[in-house]
């Protein structure tokens, strides 16, 4: 397998790595950590080892000296009163360290800025987190209510536009490698996904963006165009509430300025 393939298919779920041949390299405990730190999501606020243990299907008895580890170290906290844990500072640190040498949002910005000011589109650029996609930046437009997000909200890969953006991208073996994984997790609405993603690759193929009017939030409609860098791939998406953003409007107005976005920071970034 090409070792660029293994980059970005090294942090599916841990499901999908047991499915392969097992790797000496591979640190169990230290996956198990790191799965417990996943388990928190924006808005969780503490979280109990039980909640824990369900969420990461990880032995409640593992997760109680995962937790106590973690929280030795300052990654995640804990309250007495309750028993729970929330997140620490330490994770703070990692996810700060990570976002602000990230030349992309430096560079990206002020260009998504202005096409949110522009489109009265919220726009965001997002990475993949196994088989969610995570906010690095996102702008909303000045003094119009729209949908948001923050840094760091993840959504699903599919079906998201962001998603089929960052799968459109990929060769067709490593796009069929994930929609394996994705068939997996979802067998009962597998066929109404197949069909997103394959109309969705093909307009990426024919138009260079990929949409979503409704399929993840049907009060939510969307564009998305991805950016390769080498062997990594972003994500820019413009959308919001599907009342005041037609299909149409994405699509032949905001799509286009969306890709000529990408196209302006590719070049940019080309430069440094």
């Amino acid at each position: 397998m090409d070792s660029r393939k293994i980059d970005r298919l090294s942090s599916l779920p841990r499901d999908a790595i047991k499915a392969d041949e097992p790797d000496r390299k591979f640190i169990e405990a230290l996956a198990r950590g790191l799965d417990v730190l996943r388990a928190f999501q924006p808005g969780d606020g503490f979280l109990g080892n039980q909640e824990i243990a369900k969420r990461t299907g990880l032995p409640k008895s593992s997760v109680s000296r995962l937790t106590y580890t973690l929280t030795k170290l300052g990654y995640l906290g804990y309250s007495e009163r309750i028993e729970k844990y929330q997140l620490g500072s330490g994770v703070l640190a990692l996810g700060y360290a990570y976002t602000s040498n990230l030349a992309i949002r430096q560079v990206a910005k002020p260009l998504m800025q202005d096409l949110a000011n522009n489109t009265g589109t919220a726009v965001g650029v997002a990475d993949r987190d196994r088989l969610k996609m995570i906010y690095l930046e996102h702008c909303s437009p000045a003094n119009v209510m729209t949908f948001s997000h923050d840094v760091g909200d993840r959504i699903p890969m599919i079906p998201s536009a962001v998603g089929c953006a960052y799968l459109a991208a990929l060769p067709r073996n490593e796009r069929e490698y994930f929609c394996h994984y994705v068939e997996k997790r979802n067998p009962e609405k597998w066929p109404e996904l197949e069909a997103f993603i394959q109309a969705n690759v093909s307009e990426f193929h024919q138009q260079g963006f990929c949409s979503c009017f409704g399929e993840w939030d049907k009060d939510v409609n969307g564009v998305a165009v991805p950016l390769v860098l080498g062997n990594q791939i972003y994500t820019f998406n413009a959308g919001g509430p599907a009342y005041r953003l037609s299909p149409d409007y994405l699509k032949n107005e905001v799509a286009p300025q969306l890709k000529n976005l990408v196209r302006n920071i590719e070049a940019t970034l080309a430069r440094h």
